[in-house]
Order: structure tokens, then sequence, then C-alpha cells
């Protein structure tokens, strides 16, 4: 059967394909899975602020209270804020309804063990067994031993509280920085977090209605927090997404500091400080060539997986290391959490600009990337991308094109019906000639609708 787990948990359009009823499904599944014997386990529930957070919260608890279990709801809170509350209240297991940096329409369901680690493949594939062939085994206790439901009413003070913790109060004193929150989970706890810690905050996009989360806000569009920044006068702008699990940053002067240079700066610095464990950091084969160059520069490694913050996370834990992260924002601090957490990624990164007191321009000012053109084609299907001669034979006329230095990489999203496709070199006009005619040919072959 297709996997019902993508990249980032199970996602698709609410009422459409993450239906009520797979959402019950899934809760007695996951419920049943994480539990310990001889007692009911316990699962933290938190969402983000769309509108079909509510059905799709109300249907998993209930899966979760008739396996027995008992559903402690936190609200709305930030991916990483679901996985802390996890981990440090002791519940077997944390789920966040999210659809992280998607449009609204789209919501998501996504598990973390009690650890505060998102689950392994194999414990997904486990819960989906369940779902779709053991369904019937997972016991429904009546009378007492139903599953109860009760709020956890200071799970947002108590993940204030650890993120002030993480600098101490008043640390970003004389900082001004806009924090666009992208109507989502991090609205309300990120201007608090950051204002305790001491930064001058200017919110935008920070009062959710339930239908403008990610809407020309946040970090996939950038463009309003750099106007702001300008407009404020300010030393820093911070772009959340939906969930808040990743975060890019803007300079004085309105320029974007992207993933990739939040890693550079952040390497350099816990490098001269002496707390970059192994001398290297995990990245994807999306980020910049260029990073991996200036790093090598100055002794550190960048050792390369596939995209997914959680394959960043495994080859993290493998080698012992404790930074990693994608060029979308996605920066893992495991000195600090056991997840990508923009909130955490934007406190630090504000703590080294506060040290080093230069301009956020200057400290951007890591390593020169090459260009780089990335289109996102959507599909009918994502399916069968090496099996298909037309696409092959358009990537491979573009990776002789672009030798000795360029690269071609693509790959299906695993939350969205696209495939994209990035082509790195250093003629920015020749690259964007590739990359449509890459385009081109992922359009004829899987059925592609025009939009990009």
């Amino acid at each position: 059967m297709p996997r019902l787990f993508g990249t980032d948990g199970v996602r698709g359009v609410a009422n459409a394909e993450l239906t009520p009823e797979l959402a019950f499904r899934l809760g007695r599944a996951g419920a049943h899975h994480m539990s310990r014997p001889g007692s009911s386990p316990v699962v933290l529930v938190g969402r983000d602020t769309r509108a079909s957070g509510d059905m799709i919260e109300a249907a998993l608890v209930a899966g979760i209270c008739s396996a027995g279990g008992t559903a402690l709801r936190v609200g709305v809170m930030t991916t990483p804020g679901v996985a802390f509350l996890t981990r440090t209240l002791g519940a077997d297991c944390g789920v966040v309804i999210s659809a992280s940096h998607n449009p609204v329409e789209y919501n998501g369901i996504k598990f973390f063990g009690p650890d505060g680690f998102k689950l392994l493949d194999e414990e997904e594939d486990e819960v989906q067994r369940l779902v779709e062939e053991d369904y019937a085994a997972i016991p429904s206790p009546t009378g007492a031993d139903i599953g109860r439901a009760r709020d956890l009413t200071d799970g947002r003070d108590r993940y204030v509280q650890y993120l002030v913790d993480l600098l101490g109060e008043g640390a970003l004193e004389g900082l001004r920085v806009v924090l666009d929150c992208a109507n989502g989970a991090a609205s309300d706890i990120a201007p608090a977090a950051f204002s305790r810690a001491g930064a001058e905050v200017v919110p935008i996009h920070h009062t959710p209605d339930g239908l403008n989360i990610n809407r020309e806000c946040g970090s996939t569009h950038i463009a309003a927090l750099q106007r702001a920044v300008v407009e404020h006068g300010a030393h820093v702008g911070l772009a959340f997404d939906g969930d808040a699990d990743r975060v890019l940053a803007v300079d004085e002067g309105g320029e974007v500091v992207d993933g990739d240079r939040i890693i550079a700066l952040l390497a350099l610095d816990m490098k001269e400080r002496g707390t970059l464990k192994g001398d290297a950091v995990v990245v994807t084969v999306m980020s910049n060539l260029g990073l991996e160059v200036a790093l090598r520069e100055r002794g550190i490694d960048c050792v390369r997986t596939q995209v997914g913050d959680r394959y960043v996370l495994a080859e993290m834990q493998e080698r012992g290391l404790n930074l990693g992260g994608e060029q979308s924002g996605h920066v893992i601090l495991l000195d600090h959490a056991t997840t990508g957490d923009g909130l955490v990624t934007g406190l630090v990164l504000l703590a080294v600009l506060r040290r080093r007191g230069v301009a956020m321009s200057e400290l951007a000012e890591v390593f020169h990337p090459l260009p780089q053109v990335l289109v996102n084609v959507r599909v009918r299907e994502r399916d069968g991308l090496e099996e298909r001669e037309a696409i092959r034979s358009a990537v491979e006329r573009a990776r002789r094109a672009l030798e000795p230095l360029g690269r071609v990489f693509i790959r299906p999203s695993g939350t969205e019906p696209v495939v994209r496709v990035l082509v790195e070199g250093e003629d920015e006009s020749l690259l964007r000639s590739l990359a449509e005619d890459i385009a081109r040919a992922v359009e004829a072959e899987l059925g592609g609708d025009g939009m990009r």
C-alpha cells in the first residue's frame, strides 16, 4: 500500500484527504502503539491556528480516548513546543495537528515519541499497519476504562519560560526585531518570549483568524518582513512558518538570510566557542555548494542527507553532532531541542548578533553562494521520476552542461503534489534554461497542470 506518512507526518486537504475518520483511526492506532504495558497512554495534543484544527483535534482526541488513552490538550502550540512539553511532562506520545508552511486548506498529523523526537519510519509504518490491517485488534475499553480528555492550561507559559531561560531575561536588550508570525502557532508565543529576552519586538502577522495562516506572510512569503524591517529601522527580522519549526532571517537592509547562512554563522560561532561537536554540520542535498566550500575552508565538514529534517536529525544522532538543518530554515540545535525550532534558532541567532556587536548584514557574509534556480512543478502524480526516460535525459543534459562546477537535483515533495527541480552553477541564465527544460519534461511525463 502507498505510505500514509510523508516526510512530515500525514498530510492532505482537510475534510477531503485528511478526514475526521482518518484522524480518529490515527488517534486510536497511535495511542495503542505508544502505550506502555499495564498503563493507559497519555497523549499530548497541540495544533496550529487553521480553522480545520478544531475538527481534526476533536476526531483525534476521540480516537485516543476510545483506545483508553488520556488526551492532554494544549491548544494552539508550535510543533517544537509540543515536542518540548511531551518530553518534559513525561507523556507517552505527542501529536501535532498542523500542515506547517502549506496553505490553509491543508492540515496534517505528526507524532512524537516520549523523548520528544519524531517517530522513526518503522514506527510510523506500524501505526499505518494498525490503521489499515489490524484495526479491529485495538482494544475498545468500556466503563471506567474509557479514556478522558483534559486541558493543559499552562503549556504556553511552560514553553515560553523554557525559551527565555535559553538566554536569560533581558539578554537581547538593545536589539529591535520584527517578528513575522505567519498568523500561525507562534503568533502569541514568539512576541512574549523575545520581549522577555529583552528585545524590542515589532510583531506582524500575529492575528490569526483560522484562514490567514501563511497567507502572504511568514517564511514562505518573506517580502512583507523585508519591508517591515526597513520601515521600522530594525536590526533584524525573523519569519516563522505556520507551526514555527523553521525560521528565516532578514538583515537590517531587508536582505534575506536563509537557512544555509544561519547554519554557517552558527557553526562558525560554535566552533570558535568550542561547542560545535565533531567540527561538522549536517545539511541536505538542497544546501548551496558555497556553504560546503566556505565551512571546509574553516575546518568544518558538511555531511549531506536526503531532504527532510528527520533525516538530518538521524544523521546528527548517528555521528554525535549538534548542529544541522535545511536551506528552508529548519535548523536543529540538538543541545537545546529535539526537532527544528524556529524560536530557539532565532533566539540563538540574536544572541550571536548581540555578542558580536556588528550588523546582521556583516554577520551574514559567511560565504558566497553559487546561483541556484528552483522550479516547483505541480503534477498529478509524484512517483516514477527515475523510470521516465525523458526526465532522465533532460537531467543528464543539464549535468553535462554544468560541468565541471554545478549540480542538478530533482525530487518529489513529501507534502504536496509537486516535483522540485533544483539546478546550481555559475551562470544563472543557463541555470534557468536548464531548469525549464527539466520542468517541461516532468510536466509531460507526470501530468503537470501548467502551474508553477
